[in-house]
């Protein structure tokens, strides 16, 4: 998917003991998230039959905040991905960046058979393709049909419209890292949308304790500085090559959901502190950017 003039661009590490440190501590907030999702899951905040088959179910309870954390979470990228899914009527195809033990795939599987895996292929370090990356779990690429490439003379160009996922990963790559990533996806593909979830406003006390919780964990933020707010957020996706921007945090989604599904969620655990809640909402956000795809109307994507 690269060329190897882009290695030295996402190499951030001075030794390779160094990388390793920084690998663990973010496999380490995967497996966090993981158990966190599978114990929403097993007290019915949605339906995931495969993340049984990734992590055990936790002894520990989970906090209330945390479960409506990651329900906004897995509803808001799903309800992108389906939009996507609507105005490209299938025929694209979807990369998720850093998907570790991600189930997106099963689940888009489970709902429209059409849907076919490509690749999945994990990537620590170098790769064969010259791509170095620091706290990318693994890549997982798939398509609702084949994939028609067309010739341009010296290289072949994927035509098919192209869905990039990142949950918590721009924010484990420094910020020049992230912008050459960004820059890569916007000139590979000529109709495109990129989904990322990750932290926002974390230049207050609250954005603060997070890093340093982390930090004690092994594990840096090395992009924190563009996670200052929506519109840092925004700006980043404008600035390298992408034509629409828009960014919300989990508070104002949360706020959006359908009220039904709110009542639902909420019966199901009693939530003291709804502060509490806010405040964690507040400190994450799900940004989206769109380039071409004006005849299948992608700028209209909302949420």
């Amino acid at each position: 998917m690269a060329t190897r003039q882009r290695e030295s661009s996402f190499t951030s590490c001075s030794s390779t003991s160094s990388c390793d440190a920084d690998d663990e501590g973010v496999r380490g907030t995967c497996e966090d998230a993981s158990l966190c999702k599978r114990f929403a899951v097993s007290i019915g905040y949605w339906h995931d039959p495969y993340i049984q088959h990734f992590v055990r179910l936790s002894k520990e309870r989970k906090a209330p905040e945390i479960n409506r954390g990651y329900f906004a979470r897995v509803h808001g990228v799903s309800q992108l991905i389906k939009a996507f899914l609507r105005k490209t009527e299938c025929h694209c195809q979807i990369i998720n960046l850093g998907a570790g033990m991600d189930t997106t795939f099963w689940r888009l599987k489970m709902q429209a058979s059409p849907i076919q895996p490509h690749s999945r292929t994990a990537f620590r370090g170098h790769t064969s393709d010259g791509w170095t990356h620091t706290g990318f779990k693994e890549i997982c690429c798939y398509w609702s049909r084949s994939p028609r490439p067309v010739s341009t003379g010296r290289e072949t160009k994927e035509i098919l419209p192209t869905l990039l996922i990142a949950e918590c990963v721009l924010v484990y790559m420094t910020p020049e890292q992230s912008a050459n990533l960004l820059k890569w996806a916007a000139n590979s593909f000529e109709v495109a949308m990129f989904i990322n979830y990750e932290q926002v406003n974390m230049g207050d006390r609250f954005g603060q304790i997070m890093i340093e919780n982390l930090r004690r964990r092994q594990c840096d933020l090395a992009g924190v500085e563009t996670c200052k707010s929506l519109e840092s957020q925004k700006e980043r996706l404008l600035s390298n090559g992408w034509e629409t921007a828009s960014a919300v945090d989990m508070m104002e989604l949360y706020s959006k959901l359908p009220r039904a599904e709110v009542s639902r969620i909420e019966s199901l655990e009693f939530l003291d502190e709804m502060e509490l809640l806010e405040q964690l909402m507040q400190h994450y956000c799900l940004c989206w950017a769109t380039k071409g795809g004006n005849e299948l109307g992608l700028k209209e994507i909302t949420y």
